[in-house]
């Protein structure tokens, strides 16, 4: 297979890739001294290339660590093992990142030293949350005195910060803060200061305007999750975009009557990119809450699961596409998209490459929202459903290019590492429901792909001919629904023993505790949402140790049982259309709802499913990395992500592994990616998918790689920070050159 001829030099100038200031754009001959890597996903079409060749297919074997950063180290002895995800971002030879603790720091950037650390809770209560990366921006004038800034989030507080000295800006907001909560408010009756809301990925900036999404909770509890923008000045709200719609706005027949007074979600999470020149904002939404059960939200429910373009000065929307109608499988766009130039029909076309949890790809045209592939709309399953359910009757189906990852789990998928391994997976596919992808939820049970990707929140890179690089995983999800009085009376005795092997020596057998060191949790819900709690047992917080032996579930079930034995409070996750259709019948619109709502069923806690030794359920491969081609739609390589030694020593072949980051890709002809469980990075030949170099990282790399240069030469960063997933912690950025 070979590449689509297009222009390279028209590629280019699209990417509009950095040097010293922002807005430089690139050429792989006779390179600046500095090349930053000046936005999150490297520029503001998100494109994670760099025209930077010093790195190349012929030397990335002699890769040697150039520097390291502690990061870990600088949160101190009250520091906790907290994963970073953090793409850190280089401006002007200054490499700034985020410690696991979300203090902002810089460094030099050609030698990792320190010049300055803020911290976002020095005087207040911290409110952890997995946080991308940060902003940068500076005022126009460019003089002596030009405003220089980095902007990022942590807990419910958005922050400006003098990028050169890391103390807050005074006038933006009050003191250099501004909450997240700002720009939210609408006539219900939500007490918007009890509900989180965060921001784990940066936004965009266009001219002097932030524009941003947020990170909510996906239960009953779940704010709105509007996109604001907001002034890069003052920190006020310039303008709001509802992803739920209100009266009068388009939209709003999509749902139930007043569905936005109490229901949340819909919101951008994943991150967003800019077309300068047309002055567009382009984004994906995520699910509605409450996940996996919709019956108080029937109809096509606009504009969750949509890839959206806004004017980035006006908020207002320019086109929309729905990929999902009422979503009830938590199929979020998980990653922001990719601005890319393509030829189609002979034709030169600007597009959005918008990828997804199931692993499609949809190509649309930047200025329409039209596919550039056709997309099929196809009846699916809408029975049995749970009582009060209303599944919408059609979903879509790209047919190119083809899914990147496995559609649905059957027979033949079955793992066959061993006859025992085999038999357990059997024995359950045998007794639980699978066999299409839109199956609704049920108490029996579904096993479906999806969950946890194809495609995650590490996104994606292309390269100025249009391909792209898109790493998946391949996991099965064990999803069960359960009836909420059954599933309480089951918390209350799991969550009693949990409660009193791991709080009740500090807290006491009756939770009152004894004073100000070891605090009453009677009550708690009323304090902190679930997921602010479930982040303290993960994270510890003052004399309280971080609760890293427990499992996912486990923490799930005892903050349930924290929150549930005083109140009603909704159950925590833990952790983390232009088409027309006759609308089903709208159930429950003059119902009257509270708020928080309460569904009546509820889900497992978001459960992978594996083999009896740990393994994935099913064959091999369990995480790829893909390379395609947007000008056909045709794949030009597919090879396996990661390995497991202890198997590669058995002699299996190469399996992939799960995967969480994403990758970059340079003109040096390679595409570096870490995000495995073998906590190694590697460097992949971008035409034929061969690994050319890897290095095994002191931690996992559940982040996205960066590429500069400084002083004539170029360096790859990653941050090790390890933990997700029972890894073991890490902390550090970690620097590459050539010797």
């Amino acid at each position: 297979m070979k590449y689509a001829l297009q222009s390279t030099v028209l590629g280019l100038l699209i990417l509009g890739i950095s040097a010293k200031a922002p807005n430089w754009e690139g050429s792989d001959t006779n390179p600046p001294t500095n090349q930053d890597w000046p936005y999150y996903g490297g520029n503001k079409a998100g494109n994670r290339y760099s025209s930077l060749s010093q790195i190349n297919l012929q030397n990335v074997k002699n890769l040697k660590v150039a520097w390291t950063f502690d990061a870990a180290g600088a949160d101190g002895q009250a520091g906790r093992p907290l994963e970073i995800q953090c793409q850190p971002i280089v401006i002007n030879g200054i490499l700034y990142g985020l410690t696991p603790m979300l203090k902002v720091f810089a460094v030099d950037a050609g030698t990792g030293k320190q010049r300055w650390l803020f911290d976002p809770f020095k005087n207040k209560s911290p409110r952890f949350n997995q946080s991308r990366g940060v902003m940068y921006w500076e005022s126009r004038d460019g003089g002596p005195g030009t405003d220089k800034r980095i902007l990022y989030s942590a807990g419910s507080t958005l922050y400006a910060l003098n990028a050169l000295t890391g103390e807050p800006v005074a006038g933006f907001g009050q003191n250099g803060e501004v909450d997240l909560r700002e720009g939210l408010q609408d006539e219900s009756k939500r007490d918007l200061s009890k509900l989180s809301v965060t921001s784990t990925t940066p936004g965009v900036i266009y001219k002097d305007i932030l524009v941003l999404g947020s990170a909510v909770s996906e239960q009953g509890d779940a704010a709105p999750g509007h996109v604001r923008g907001f002034d890069i000045r003052t920190g006020k709200v310039r303008w709001v975009f509802h992803t739920i719609p209100q009266p009068g706005e388009k939209g709003y027949e999509t749902w139930p009557k007043d569905a936005y007074k109490r229901i949340g979600g819909a919101n951008n999470w994943a991150g967003m990119v800019l077309d300068e020149k047309r002055g567009t904002v382009y984004f994906g939404t995520g699910s509605p809450s409450v996940d996996f059960y919709g019956g108080i939200r029937a109809g096509q429910n606009l504009y969750s699961d949509c890839i959206l373009a806004l004017n980035a000065e006006t908020g207002n929307m320019q086109w929309f596409y729905q990929t999902i109608h009422h979503d009830l499988w938590d199929r979020d766009l998980p990653c922001p998209p990719n601005l890319v130039t393509v030829k189609h029909n002979g034709k030169t076309v600007d597009a959005v490459a918008q990828t997804t949890k199931d692993g499609l790809v949809y190509v649309l045209n930047r200025d329409t929202g039209e596919s550039l592939f056709p997309v099929e709309e196809r009846q699916v399953p809408t029975s049995p459903a749970l009582p009060g359910e209303v599944p919408w009757p059609t979903q879509k189906f790209p047919t190119k290019p083809a899914p990147f990852a496995r559609q649905v789990f059957t027979e033949a998928d079955i793992t066959n590492r061993t006859p025992e391994a085999h038999a357990f997976v059997k024995a359950k596919f045998l007794k639980t429901r699978s066999g299409d992808k839109f199956m609704p939820p049920s108490l029996e049970g579904t096993l479906f792909f999806g969950i946890g990707g194809g495609a995650e929140w590490g996104g994606n890179a292309s390269d100025p001919q249009g391909i792209l690089y898109q790493n998946s995983n391949e996991m099965v999800w064990d999803l069960r629904m359960s009836d909420l009085a059954a599933r309480n009376a089951e918390i209350a005795s799991k969550g009693k023993t949990l409660y009193q092997a791991n709080c009740m020596a500090c807290h006491g057998p009756d939770r009152k505790g004894s004073g100000q060191e070891y605090p009453s949790l009677i009550d708690l819900g009323k304090r902190l949402s679930g997921q602010e709690i479930n982040a303290v047992l993960r994270s510890g917080r003052g004399r309280m140790p971080s609760f890293q032996h427990l499992s996912d579930q486990d923490r799930f079930t005892l903050v349930r049982y924290l929150l549930n034995a005083d109140t009603k409070t909704p159950e925590p996750k833990p952790a983390e259309s232009q088409d027309q259709h006759n609308a089903p019948v709208l159930t429950g619109t003059n119902e009257k709802v509270d708020f928080p709502y309460i569904p009546p069923y509820i889900n497992n806690g978001y459960t992978r499913f594996f083999d009896p030794d740990g393994y994935p359920a099913v064959k091999p491969p369990w995480g790829t990395l893909n390379a395609i081609d947007l000008n056909t739609g045709e794949y030009l390589w597919r090879v396996p992500l990661g390995e497991f030694p202890e198997l590669t020593k058995k002699g299996v072949p190469i399996t992939g592994t799960e995967n969480y980051g994403g990758p970059i890709v340079t003109a040096g002809g390679l595409v570096f990616i870490a995000g495995t469980k073998d906590e190694r990075i590697r460097a992949f030949d971008k035409k034929t998918g061969k690994v050319v170099w890897e290095y095994q990282l002191p931690a996992g790399g559940f982040a996205t790689p960066i590429t500069y240069q400084v002083g004539q030469k170029q360096y790859v960063v990653i941050a090790a920070g390890g933990v997700k997933n029972g890894h073991k912690p890490g902390g550090s950025y970690i620097a590459f050159a050539l010797p």
